[in-house]
């Protein structure tokens, strides 16, 4: 008997400690736009100058008498605040009044590989999180060691932080903590 529990033991993947809860959740903040993503702008009373506009890959939008404006990494309300600004100097009876909205997000990519049925880039109009993202990979293969999966984040300046996840321990409901929303950039790795 003591033998069965040691084997059994000695199977299972032992994670070392990782603070779940210091992960940023992108769900519970404001969009941050990036290039790809398109955006209505709309100038009320002012046709001329309501228009689409993509996030080019300079991070930057054009708009009529405003020209460019930075756009990427900032959120709608943001651009929406320097567009009224700015349109003060050409609308002079009133306050413009000016609505930002995003109709087609392309900036939100993250790749999914390793032993799931389809590796890839994904590209979803909504945040998703680790489940969801082997979900729609298709699920762990039948080589997959899914307790080792990991979430390769670039940090931005250069670094990388591999973030372990044991998918199985999500699935049953036991470590619902690992199921992090993904940022884009992210790699979701099943060995």
């Amino acid at each position: 008997m003591v033998l069965v529990c040691l084997l059994g033991t000695s199977c299972a993947t032992v994670h070392p400690y990782y603070d779940y809860a210091s992960e940023p959740d992108p769900r519970k903040q404001e969009f941050l736009l990036g290039p790809g993503d398109v955006v209505h702008i709309n100038v009320w009373k002012n046709t001329d100058l309501s228009v689409d506009a993509t996030v080019r890959p300079d991070q930057t939008i054009s708009l009529p008498l405003v020209g460019e404006l930075q756009a990427g990494g900032r959120t709608p309300a943001a651009l929406r605040g320097d567009i009224a600004q700015k349109l003060t100097a050409f609308i002079k009876d009133e306050t413009a009044t000016v609505t930002v909205s995003v109709t087609t997000i392309n900036s939100y990519r993250f790749v999914v590989s390793g032993n799931v049925e389809r590796t890839g880039e994904f590209n979803t109009n909504h945040y998703v999180t680790v489940s969801e993202a082997i979900a729609l990979a298709g699920g762990p293969n039948r080589f997959a060691d899914a307790e080792s999966t990991v979430i390769i984040r670039p940090d931005g300046q250069g670094h990388v932080k591999r973030i372990p996840i044991d998918y199985p321990a999500i699935v049953s409901g036991a470590h619902p903590e690992q199921n992090l929303p993904l940022l884009a950039g992210d790699t979701l790795y099943v060995p």
